[in-house]
C-alpha cells in the first residue's frame, strides 16, 4: 500500500516556503501570502490530513503529529534542501515537530500561535488555561460523538474566534467545519498527545519567529509563555487587537510580518 503523500498548492520562484494551515482549514487560507511574495519566493501550501485534496486519517489508532510530517515528505522534498517553515495553530505544531526532525534543512521557522498543548498539560494539568483547553477537547469531541458535528463546530468556533462568532458565519462555512470535526478530533490527540518534552525545544538552533495576539485565548498564551523560554533563537511579537485566527481575519497585518521575517528586515 502506498504511503499517504500530501497536495499542496505551489507559486513563485526563489527561496522555498512551507506553509502549514491551522484545524477545520487547508492550504487555501494561505493565498493571500502567496499573493503577496509574489514571484520573489517559491511557496509551497500543503494540505495536512484530512484537509483540502489530503487523504484522510485512516483512525486505526490516535494520529501523531509525526504522522503529519511524514505526510509532508513530498511536499519538503519538492522545497529542497533548504526551506523556510510557516504554521498557524495547529499547522504550528505540525511545523515545530518537522523542524525537530530535521532542523538542517530549516532556513527559519514562523509561528503563530503553534498549539502545542502537550507541553502545557505536562508543566501542570489542573492550572486553568489546561483545564480550558481540556474542556473544549472534551465538548466538541463529546458533541460529535452525539451525532452533533454543528455542535461540535460551534464550541470549536467559538473558542478560537469569539462567542457568536458561529451564527455569523455563513451556511455553507458553519457546514464544512462541521465536517471537519472528524479530523479535528484526531488532531486533539495529536496535540496532546505529543511526547517531545519542552526542553527538547532547547536544542531546536533555528531562527524562529513567534507571533502571537493579544486577544488570544490563555491556552495558546500560555504554550507561548513555555516555548519561547526555551527557543533558543526566537523573536517573540504580540500583535495588537488581533486573536488567534489572526492569519485569517488580519492576513495584511499578519503576512507583512512574515514578509519582513523573510527579507531579514527589523521587525519592529
Amino acid at each position: 500500500m502506498d504511503h499517504p503523500r500530501a497536495s499542496f498548492r505551489e507559486s513563485g520562484h526563489g527561496a522555498s516556503i512551507v506553509c502549514l494551515h491551522s484545524s477545520a482549514s487547508s492550504s487555501a487560507q494561505w493565498r493571500p501570502l502567496m499573493d503577496r511574495l509574489g514571484c520573489r519566493y517559491r511557496t509551497l501550501a500543503a494540505d495536512l490530513y484530512g484537509s483540502g485534496k489530503s487523504p484522510a486519517w485512516p483512525a486505526l489508532r490516535p494520529m501523531s503529529l509525526a504522522d503529519e510530517v511524514a505526510l509532508l515528505d513530498p511536499v519538503l522534498a519538492a522545497a529542497g534542501a533548504r526551506y523556510h517553515l510557516i504554521g498557524h495553530s495547529y499547522g504550528g505544531a505540525v511545523a515545530l515537530a518537522a523542524a525537530c526532525a530535521r532542523p538542517e534543512r530549516v532556513e527559519s521557522l514562523v509561528l503563530f500561535e503553534p498549539v502545542l498543548f502537550s507541553v502545557l498539560v505536562a508543566e501542570d494539568p489542573d492550572q486553568p488555561a489546561a483545564r480550558e483547553i481540556t474542556a473544549v477537547r472534551d465538548d466538541t469531541v463529546r458533541l460529535l460523538e452525539r451525532g452533533d458535528p454543528h455542535g461540535s463546530g460551534q464550541r470549536f468556533v467559538d473558542y478560537w474566534m469569539e462567542p457568536g462568532a458561529w451564527a455569523g458565519m455563513p451556511t455553507q462555512r458553519r457546514d464544512a467545519i462541521a465536517g471537519a470535526m472528524g479530523t479535528v478530533k484526531a488532531e486533539w490527540d495529536a496535540v496532546f498527545r505529543e511526547p517531545t518534552p519542552l526542553s527538547a525545544f532547547a536544542d531546536l538552533d533555528v531562527p524562529v519567529l513567534y507571533l502571537t495576539g493579544s486577544e488570544s485565548p490563555a491556552s495558546t498564551r500560555d504554550v507561548a509563555r513555555l516555548l519561547t523560554k526555551v527557543l533558543p533563537r526566537v523573536s517573540v511579537i504580540e500583535v495588537e487587537g488581533v486573536g488567534h485566527m489572526a492569519p485569517v481575519t488580519h492576513p495584511d497585518r499578519i503576512n507583512a510580518l512574515i514578509e519582513r521575517h523573510l527579507d531579514g528586515a527589523p521587525l519592529h
